[in-house]
């Protein structure tokens, strides 16, 4: 552990520097060629007010005579940030500005980063509202819960754009993809399986809706927080209805998994097939021994960051078969960076009006199946790398597709139509960057480091 946290230290420190070096980790650059000074007669006045007379009887158009089609906010209060906390506005937008490096990165979106203090949930909600005609789609980002839940579904139904909330969905669609192929690796069935949420917070209750949304039977779900296992004669069950609505439909709905209320937290492993821990940072959260009272070829997904609520050797000596956590330098990372950039990759091309949960789960049946054709699954190997980019098209294409079935996109597309103009977009960003770095147009650090 002393490596590590002293490996830590020196990221810290290199990041800081080259922060302050570049300035910032994105630019705006034009996409039109400027050749002569009567260009400006094309693309400002006076020809730039035919655009506006034509938007202006279908605001619709702005989506095909602007940039509005492929440009989304990423928008957060700072009241969650990372593993940060409650560090303001302005310290988040460092987390907003990579946010948007990544989008433009593995899904050729462009992000502007938007940070803000409206705390209050309708304030923030009318906040997007006003923003709207800028935005194909609004990413949120490290929003405190519950209040992130209120603000997704508010913005989702009373907004004509996306609304996503990568803690929520982002990475409960990484976790669906996940076990979709760890339950493969063992050899059970979704709908079969015992699971354990262990951790009631953005993701997990996010992932909750995705596996009401496939039909899971509900009762063999038990949800863990710091209050016990989420059980309808918990103590102060009254009380959550009101300061946690979404915990306490969790309550409801589950029945606590069977088990009688008030049962100590080492009851809610008895017999499960998964668990799926998106709680504090460990060691020691998860104890072994909990572990050991799951069925036999169990899953373990501990995701806290940056240490996992249980040291994936300790989950196999005890008896976890496949272990993911949300870290790079273990197997089987579970990284919400593959989903959402081509998410929206694939709702922006289409036009979409929202985001719902079963594009969600396409997203992630595709994501699993990529990992499965390109290398194939394994105990080590259940979900694709950020560098292997082919995912993002393909991911992007099943999005836009869905989004297409389900009536809630501008324009049609195919599977295949959209994959190659998601390949195009994607790997044209890639080129550009690459030449503007092969150039020297992109200045080279001040130290030498593997980037």
């Amino acid at each position: 552990m002393a490596e590590e946290e002293e490996g830590t230290e020196e990221w810290y420190k290199l990041s800081t520097e080259l922060h302050r070096f570049y300035g910032g980790k994105i630019e705006v650059l034009p996409k039109v060629p400027v050749r002569r000074l009567k260009d400006f007669a094309i693309w400002y006045t006076p020809g730039v007010a035919q655009p506006s007379r034509l938007i202006s009887s279908d605001p619709d158009l702005s989506f095909e005579l602007t940039s509005r089609w492929n440009t989304i906010a990423v928008v957060s209060d700072g009241t969650r940030v990372l593993g940060l906390g409650k560090v303001g506005p302005e310290a988040a937008y460092p987390v907003m500005e990579g946010k948007a490096l990544l989008f433009k990165y593995l899904g050729g979106v462009d992000a502007v980063p938007i940070v803000h203090r409206a705390r209050d949930a309708a304030k923030f909600v009318e906040l997007l509202q006003l923003i709207e005609p800028s935005f194909g789609g609004i990413n949120l980002e490290d929003i405190e819960k519950p209040k992130c839940f209120t603000i997704l579904d508010e913005a989702r139904s009373k907004l004509q754009i996306p609304v996503w909330h990568d803690d929520q969905q982002g990475t409960a669609t990484a976790v669906l993809a996940g076990l979709i192929n760890a339950l493969k690796v063992v050899g059970k069935k979704l709908q079969d399986v015992r699971i354990v949420l262990f951790g009631a917070g953005a993701s997990n209750v996010a992932f909750y809706r995705l596996l009401k949304a496939l039909g899971h039977n509900m009762h063999n779900v038990v949800a863990v927080t710091t209050k016990g296992v989420l059980h309808p004669e918990m103590k102060d069950i009254d009380k959550l209805m009101l300061t946690d609505p979404y915990q306490y439909q969790i309550a409801i709905e589950t029945g606590g998994g069977g088990l009688p209320p008030n049962s100590p937290i080492e009851k809610a492993f008895d017999g499960a097939d998964v668990v799926i821990a998106a709680s504090v940072p460990g060691p020691g959260v998860i104890r072994p021994e909990w572990v050991s009272r799951m069925n036999r070829d169990a899953v373990v997904f501990a995701l806290a960051n940056p240490v996992p609520e249980i040291w994936p050797s300790e989950a196999r000596r005890a008896g976890a078969r496949v272990v993911a956590t949300g870290r790079s330098d273990f197997p089987n990372q579970v990284n919400n960076s593959l989903v959402f950039p081509a998410v929206f990759r694939g709702v922006l091309d289409v036009r979409a009006r929202t985001i719902t949960d079963t594009m969600a789960i396409a997203a992630a049946v595709e994501l699993a199946k990529f990992a499965e054709e390109r290398g194939g699954i394994g105990e080590d190997r259940i979900l694709p790398t950020m560098e292997e980019w082919e995912v993002y098209p393909r991911v992007a294409a099943a999005v836009a597709v869905k989004a297409v079935e389900e009536g809630v996109a501008r324009r049609t597309t195919t599977y295949r139509e959209e994959l190659e103009r998601a390949t195009e977009i994607i790997g044209t960003v890639r080129q550009k960057i690459q030449l503007l770095w092969g150039n020297g147009i992109i200045p080279k650090p001040p130290v030498d480091y593997q980037g």
